[in-house]
């Protein structure tokens, strides 16, 4: 059966086929052509699936061409507030580029309307306001790649740029069973009063990469200032660091390091905090020096979070 790529690019001509059997012929001659070069444009081919939740078509995306063996681990990544899918997968192209050679299944869901129901009380998204079962919908997609492709369930991870940070931050929090490690991105867990979600307190490996020049998730918590969208305040990224380290059953100091200061045109540097002892998950915080509410130059996040999954594997 041809890729359903060649019936896309070419419906006139099925139409000529059915009109005529006679063009039959030509499509024998024709038909080699065409897959030869549909077949390339299906590689690194995002494409976009649903499930239906309690009555919401949830959308999700990721790339059909990627051939992974059984036993793949599998990775949510997600866009943030007011986002989409398509917009954000560009972000983790190099990973994206690694996924055959990493065993790595790269899952972007979409938000509902664009927002996740995360853990902030306060925020007036619809998906909050509706209250979307976000742990329904994730559930159903590990279902559906572990159907489609044999993944291992022990190894499903989570990571998110801000909102999306705020909904691996509930993913951690509420299904821990399902989920083996996260990786919050310019995010900070919610204050007691901004918070809206019941954890269950399960220790988990967690990453949480700050900018201390961050306006919108203010490094020392406060609140949280979005366009067209209340969500409320956020603990101080040192206050979010220390709740899963001392869930994780560490105390005193971490060990502090520096990240290689690959862009050297910019003031940022890159200070790296880490509570990591065998037996235990480990808890890392990247802290960006002068880092706004945005992609970092200095580093890939997603290959730095990739790198910090597999150490928990």
């Amino acid at each position: 059966m041809p890729d359903k790529t060649l019936f896309v690019l070419c419906p006139h001509l099925l139409s000529l086929i059915h009109a005529c059997p006679e063009n039959s012929k030509m499509l024998k001659f024709i038909l080699p052509t065409l897959l030869s070069l549909s077949f390339p444009t299906a590689k690194a081919q995002l494409v976009s699936d649903s499930l239906l939740i309690e009555g919401h078509q949830r959308v999700f995306v990721y790339d059909k061409s990627v051939r992974v063996k059984p036993g793949a681990s599998l990775i949510f990544l997600m866009h943030g507030s007011g986002g989409e899918p398509m917009g954000f997968a560009p972000r983790a192209a190099k990973l994206q580029a690694r996924a055959e050679a990493e065993n790595l299944v790269l899952v972007y869901p979409a938000g509902y309307k664009k927002y996740w129901n995360e853990c902030r009380k306060a925020s007036t998204a619809i998906a909050n306001k509706e209250n979307l079962n976000e742990e329904a919908f994730f559930s159903a997609m590990i279902e559906f790649f572990f159907d489609k492709y044999k993944i291992n369930k022990a190894h499903v991870f989570a990571t998110g740029f801000s909102g999306g940070g705020h909904m691996s931050y509930k993913l951690a929090l509420t299904m821990p069973g399902k989920i083996k490690a996260i990786s919050a991105i310019v995010a900070n867990m919610p204050t007691d009063e901004n918070m809206d979600c019941t954890p269950m307190n399960v220790p988990l490996p967690v990453m949480i990469t700050n900018g201390t020049a961050d306006e919108t998730n203010p490094y020392n918590g406060g609140e949280v200032k979005t366009a067209g969208v209340t969500l409320g305040t956020v603990r101080a990224t040192d206050m979010s660091f220390q709740y899963w380290a001392k869930l994780d059953g560490y105390s005193g100091a971490p060990v502090k390091s520096m990240m290689p200061d690959n862009d050297k045109a910019n003031d940022i540097t890159v200070e790296k905090y880490a509570y990591q002892t065998k037996g235990k998950p480990e808890v890392t915080l990247l802290k960006v020096i002068n880092g706004k509410h945005e992609f970092f130059s200095d580093f890939d996040i997603f290959e730095e979070t990739w790198a910090f999954f597999k150490r928990q594997m």
